[in-house]
């Protein structure tokens, strides 16, 4: 009967296949390319099946080498957890593989990334930034954060807050052509949206209304909209982890809150069932309800169309007295 005869030998293959190659995992492990490279393969002799497919340039995983991935990833995982029981030691450490939506991971979470890394300096976090439902089993993810609805009865959640869309536009873009009294106004507004989503042109008011919105620009990509926005190309509908700080500051002001309905979506970790376990999980999963169970996009009085926040310098007369 074969069998996997060391922790080293799982440890080689995983990490060798989440890092696609030989000498990134033997600099993790502190071990040689080469000395890898044997194990794996005395590994894949054992079991009578190849795990990796080998080029010049990077290491694929084979279908029968991600069912062994998945299962071994689990396994090492769970040693980690026993050993820190035992020892009688919860200190977080290894390698956190995370995921995260580009609104959060680029405006929220990459700024206190330092901050997790300082309080926790043995946990070394590979980090995607990408909007996509991953099969996080399937790809070796930890976990992932985002506003995008799951439905995989595998994983467990924890959620943080809701999220608001806000329909916005720059103090200059408003003083030029006027604020929009009603959502029928929006028709006669450049509206910028998202390239190929059509909910992005149709935009949903109290009572049940759509308005159908139309602009000069379409981009593929919501850090686009955001700059387009701040610099007076039109009205966008965003949320607010992404436009939070502009209307803070004045840079973005609301419009039409009353009437919008605003599509609040929920902010959640997801990850693995069982995997908050580990500790260095369970520690980003408490950083981040430290963080975000009370938005930090919230915090400050957002500023109203008429009456620009710092640092805005000059209010536009055109917006003087607007409500």
């Amino acid at each position: 009967m074969s069998r996997i005869n060391s922790r080293a030998e799982m440890e080689a293959f995983v990490r060798s296949a989440e890092l696609g190659g030989f000498s990134a995992a033997a600099r993790e492990l502190g071990l040689t390319p080469s000395a890898l490279s044997r194990f794996v393969k005395r590994l894949e002799q054992r079991l009578g099946v190849q795990l990796l497919h080998r080029t010049t340039r990077s290491l694929v995983v084979t279908p029968e080498g991600g069912q062994l991935l998945r299962r071994m990833r689990a396994i090492i995982d769970d040693m980690e957890a026993a050993e820190s029981e035992i020892a009688g030691s919860d200190t977080p450490r290894g390698r956190l593989q995370m995921m995260a939506g580009v609104g959060f991971g680029m405006r929220q979470f990459l700024p206190l990334l330092p901050k997790f890394r300082e309080r926790y300096p043995q946990v070394q976090v590979d980090l995607r930034i990408e909007d996509r439902v991953a099969d996080l089993v399937r790809e070796g993810i930890d976990l992932s954060v985002s506003i995008l609805a799951r439905e995989d009865s595998s994983l467990a959640t924890r959620k943080f807050c809701d999220v608001d869309r806000v329909i916005c536009a720059s103090p200059a873009y408003l003083a030029r052509r006027g604020v929009p009294k009603t959502p029928e106004d929006l028709q006669h507004h450049s509206c910028l949206t998202l390239q190929g989503v059509p909910s992005a042109i149709a935009w949903p008011f109290a009572g049940g209304k759509r308005i159908q919105v139309r602009g000069d620009v379409t981009v593929n990509n919501a850090q686009a909209l955001l700059e387009l926005a701040l610099a007076g190309s039109g009205i966008i509908r965003m949320n607010e982890m992404v436009v939070g700080d502009a209307l803070r500051q004045g840079t973005l002001v609301a419009i039409l809150r009353s009437e919008y309905e605003g599509e609040r979506t929920a902010l959640c970790a997801s990850y693995p069932d069982g995997r908050d376990k580990v500790p260095r999980v369970a520690a980003m999963l408490d950083f981040l309800e430290e963080h975000f169970a009370h938005p930090p996009w919230r915090q400050g009085k957002p500023a109203k169309p008429g009456k620009p926040a710092k640092p805005v310098k000059a209010v536009p007369a055109a917006l003087r007295g607007k409500r």
